[in-house]
């Protein structure tokens, strides 16, 4: 009886069990048991070995076929469809905007070339790269420009008054939802068709549509989005709110700072060499090693300048004997002093009471000048004795943390170069080029009436410029590299470095603001004001990183006001900002990059940022260390604690705000969506600053330059080859043969380790031949190691390399422009990464909670329900 009643409810149970699958997935032939289709219902589930979890998978996937139905593999489902349907609508959406684009584009053209002089227009495309409706809007900037009406006062005047009140309607007045889309459509519309302009006018065109959007999201944020009720919420949002205002500061001061770089470019020299003045040339040094220096020291020497009108001094504030001796050999002035006071300061005010050379040059020990430094500089001085200063870049010719650590040397620009590719020649326009340390010449006679190198504060030099500026002198930037140096080794030493800029930039301004006093035009307080300001943004990166917690976490609103009307406000804003800052940045920044670079640095610069203001006379110079080695790889766990404290918080407001969509009121929905994205970017930004705090392995003790030179292989039988360069450094060089007949008698040599090679280089028609090793083959290459037997040699291969008059200018070649949306992808990709890098790397003691977390995903993961798996042979 018993069995009987079982095999009764296993039947029906079978029956009933047939009945929901043909219920869930409606094709095919039915399966011919209960248990195949389970197997086929359940992917998921193995059968033969069930686990606890699957009482919960089962009822899970019954739902989403019951709900689903997901259909047969030769036709879509329900999801396909839908999904198709989504790109389908979007590609006909995307094929008429362009369609309208390209009539508004050709609106635009024939508009442009009506109100152009003949000519005109084919002589301005014929210069520059453009498509023709670029060509066209280009040329009508540059016609309008120089018009002769602007050279009249009162026109000028005019104009200026009727844009100005046209900003100030277009800022303050409110719309509606459907207003403020209109107009977010139309200020688009206009960057879009000029943003591609060559010329000056469309830049100013995209940075005043880019002040309008910015200034009128900050007037709505003031003045509509604050709730004054609520003095949570109030707290939150004013916090909020100082952040976009110092944001929007340091946007307007750059705008200020960049619009219009100068450009300036080398004055000659008089003919007659008998009319130069005579140069100091001052290297500092304290803890460097010799093998630092003495590249440095070579290449000063090559400088092509008269031997009697050139002086070469090495100051030495770590009194070593193995330098003095050195300095001896070579015969160099060497001078070291009893202290250390002031440091890199003192030890140049110290050089400067026992040197009488008109015009003094310094260089860090570790920047090896070009041979043609002096005269690329020096015809500016000659030509206005007003002039006290020339800054020229600082280049490196090895990575920097960033660049090493990410992988992107010379594929991308590094962090520094947006200062000195852009905005010293912005600097250079309102005479307000500050010094930078290195690099540089300066008029001693202005230099030492403001006291010698400033002593007041940890960045010395940008503090002797606006000394030497307040009384009136010139300072010019020459915006070609001619001298390279050594980068940051580590991020740590990176941040080290950052922090001695940004405490001696706040104590510059609260000792001597430049927005105060007198003597500066209102433009160079400008600039000088925004190099001292941007270093104060470690609080708002905070915040900017911890914000939407407020509402995720704590239900505090910092913006009131319903999320739509937030994206209209904020994406004319942000978007417009960022295509202005693509247009005037070009090769020299990425997007997105700056975010990156600002949370690396904004935990790390707040504290001494914070007590410079309160107490400017606190603080010590420190040595950013060059040239050492990373052996090993690891992951800073010291440096990125505060990012990963921060990404703790993060995640806690992403389960705050799953929480609140699934339980909160249904009309916060869009609010909490958008904290939601707001805070998901957050962690990719947070992610790519971990990312870096991966120190890669660098085990060359001299960095190779990859720089084709010309050169000529001496084999040991006396055959010459002729070659090029792959890349060399101070202890070797990759050599490559182009031309087949070469490669084969290179190849008939058959030249193994450590053999014996010439290797000939030429410094302008001076040949000069290396003894080398070999080290390695292969077809038509060859890796050499230098084997020098003389200090003439060592000097005679910088000067053949490092210290060639165009060793640098071909640097950054093919490197491409900016696009804002391409820097935003690179952004997520490395941020992504950062995450799989510092679980890789994580210390023993996390190693459970990452192993757990990893688990604990891959369970939810197997909770999910699945589409059937399908025998095609037996469908059911």
């Amino acid at each position: 009886m018993t069995d009987t009643l079982t095999h009764a409810v296993a039947s029906q149970f079978e029956r009933g069990l047939l009945a929901v699958t043909r219920a869930a997935v409606p094709f095919g032939k039915p399966a011919t048991s209960a248990a195949q289709a389970f197997a086929q219902l359940f992917p998921q589930i193995d059968f033969k070995r069930p686990r606890p979890a699957d009482a919960l998978r089962i009822p899970l996937q019954l739902l989403w076929l019951l709900l689903v139905r997901p259909q047969a593999p030769d036709g879509p489902g329900p999801i396909a469809l839908t999904m198709g349907s989504l790109r389908d609508g979007f590609l006909a959406a995307r094929h008429r905007l362009q369609a309208s684009w390209r009539h508004v584009s050709a609106l635009a053209r024939r508009a442009a070339t009506a109100l152009l002089p003949a000519g005109l227009l084919r002589a301005f495309a014929a210069a520059h790269e453009a498509s023709p409706t670029a060509a066209a809007i280009g040329a009508l900037g540059e016609h309008f420009a120089a018009h002769p009406i602007w050279q009249r006062p009162l026109v000028r005047l005019v104009c200026s008054a009727a844009g100005l009140a046209l900003l100030v309607l277009a800022i303050t007045t409110p719309f509606d939802l459907i207003g403020q889309l209109v107009f977010l459509v139309c200020v688009w519309a206009i960057a879009m068709l000029v943003r591609r302009a060559p010329g000056p006018l469309p830049t100013l065109l995209l940075i005043a549509l880019s002040v309008t959007a910015s200034t009128r999201y900050l007037w709505w944020r003031i003045t509509t989005t604050l709730n004054w009720d609520q003095p949570f919420d109030l707290m939150w949002g004013l916090l909020l709110l100082a952040a976009e205002v110092y944001v929007w500061i340091i946007l307007l001061l750059g705008f200020v700072q960049s619009a219009w770089p100068l450009k300036r470019m080398p004055l000659a020299l008089p003919p007659a060499q008998c009319d130069w003045p005579n140069v100091d040339i001052l290297i500092p040094t304290y803890n460097e090693p010799l093998s630092v220096v003495k590249p440095t020291v070579f290449a000063a020497m090559g400088i092509d300048w008269p031997a009697d009108k050139l002086h070469v001094y090495l100051l030495d504030d770590g009194r070593r004997d193995d330098f003095r001796d050195f300095a001896a050999e070579l015969g160099v002035g060497y001078m070291r002093r009893p202290d250390n006071a002031h440091a890199k300061a003192g030890n140049l005010n110290h050089a400067l009471g026992k040197t009488d050379g008109e015009f003094v040059a310094i260089f860090d020990c570790d920047h090896i000048p070009t041979r043609s430094f002096l005269q690329m500089t020096m015809g500016w001085f000659i030509g206005d004795p007003k002039m006290a200063l020339l800054q020229t870049p600082h280049h490196f010719f090895s990575p920097d943390p960033f660049e090493r650590n990410l992988g992107v040397f010379r594929n991308m620009p590094n962090e520094g170069e947006l200062f000195y590719g852009v905005v010293q020649d912005g600097n250079d326009l309102w005479n307000a080029t500050f010094f930078c340390g290195s690099c540089a010449v300066m008029r001693r006679a202005p230099l030492m009436e403001v006291g010698g190198i400033a002593t007041e504060t940890v960045t010395e030099d940008a503090h002797t410029a606006l000394k030497m500026q307040r009384r009136g002198y010139k300072s010019a930037y020459l915006n070609i590299a001619l001298a390279a140096g050594l980068a940051t080794e580590s991020l740590s030493a990176h941040i080290g470095q950052r922090i001695r800029w940004a405490r001696g930039m706040a104590q510059i301004f609260r000792l001597d603001n430049p927005f105060f006093g007198k003597g500066l035009s209102w433009a160079q307080r400008a600039c000088y004001g925004n190099s001292m300001m941007h270093f104060f943004n470690g609080g708002p990166r905070l915040i900017f990183l911890t914000a939407p917690l407020a509402f995720l976490v704590f239900h505090a609103y910092v913006i009131d006001a319903p999320a739509v009307m937030v994206l209209l406000f904020v994406m004319p804003h942000m978007v417009h900002a960022s295509l202005s800052n693509s247009r005037i940045q070009g090769k020299h920044r990425h997007s997105f990059w700056a975010e990156v670079y600002e949370t690396v640095l904004a935990w790390y610069i707040l504290r001494p940022t914070t007590v410079a203001l309160l107490d400017p006379h606190r603080g010590k110079f420190n040595v950013t260390a060059k040239g050492g080695l990373v052996e090993k790889g690891y992951f800073d766990w010291n440096i990125t604690t505060p990012y990963v404290v921060t990404v703790g918080l993060n995640l806690i407001g992403l389960c705050a705000g799953a929480a609140r969509l699934v339980w909160g009121p249904a009309d916060e929905a869009a609010t909490t969506w958008l904290n939601l994205f707001w805070t998901l970017y957050n962690l990719l930004i947070l992610g790519a600053a971990i990312s870096v705090a991966l120190e890669a392995r660098q085990q060359r003790r001299s960095h190779r330059v990859q720089i084709a030179l010309p050169a000529l292989l001496q084999l040991p039988d006396g055959k010459l080859l002729r070659c090029r360069t792959v890349d060399f450094s101070e202890g070797g060089a990759s050599l490559a043969i182009d031309d087949a007949a070469g490669a084969a008698i290179l190849a008939a040599s058959l030249l193994t380790p450590e053999v014996s090679v010439g290797v000939s280089l030429w410094r302008g028609d001076d040949e000069h031949q290396f003894p080398a090793l070999v080290t390695a083959g292969s077809g038509a290459s060859l890796r050499v190691r230098w084997n020098l037997q003389t200090r003439e040699q060592e000097m005679a291969l910088v000067q053949c390399t490092f210290s060639r008059a165009d060793a640098w200018v071909s640097w950054a070649d093919g490197r491409r422009d900016d696009r804002p949306l391409t820097g935003l992808f690179e952004v997520l990709r490395v941020g992504l990464s950062g995450y799989r890098r510092m679980i890789a790397y994580a210390p023993a003691s996390l190693s459970p909670l990452f192993d757990a977390t990893r688990r604990g995903t891959r369970f939810v993961a197997s909770l999910l329900p699945r589409n059937p798996v399908i025998n095609m042979h037996n469908k059911i």
